[in-house]
């Protein structure tokens, strides 16, 4: 069957991400899997490790499944966070298309 690719979706991320939101981080990942998906985290003010270990999981995840997880947009809070727990998200970031 020919048709169009359906569009990524879409997940913004809350301001908190600490051990409180991890669970809920979880289920809404688990709820697009399956699909292409675009994280905005430009909202991001503080993000424990237990979260980023769910959002590195998760890209694992989509990538096993040949999917594309990318972040739309990232606060400067995650990216240092990221930073400074050693994880490299460069692979994650979306690339912008000169057309």
């Amino acid at each position: 069957m020919k048709g169009k690719a359906s569009a990524a979706k879409k997940l913004s991320l809350d301001n908190v991400l600490d051990l409180n939101a991890a669970g809920t981080l979880h289920s809404r990942l688990m709820e697009l899997r399956g699909s292409d998906l675009e994280i905005d985290a430009s909202a991001v003010e503080r993000v424990g490790a237990l979260c980023i270990q769910v959002l590195m999981s998760a890209s694992r995840t989509w990538e096993e499944e040949k999917h594309s997880l990318t972040f739309s947009q990232m606060s400067d809070a995650l990216m240092k966070t990221m930073q400074l727990s050693g994880v490299n998200y460069d692979h994650m970031l979306a690339k912008e298309s000169n057309s």
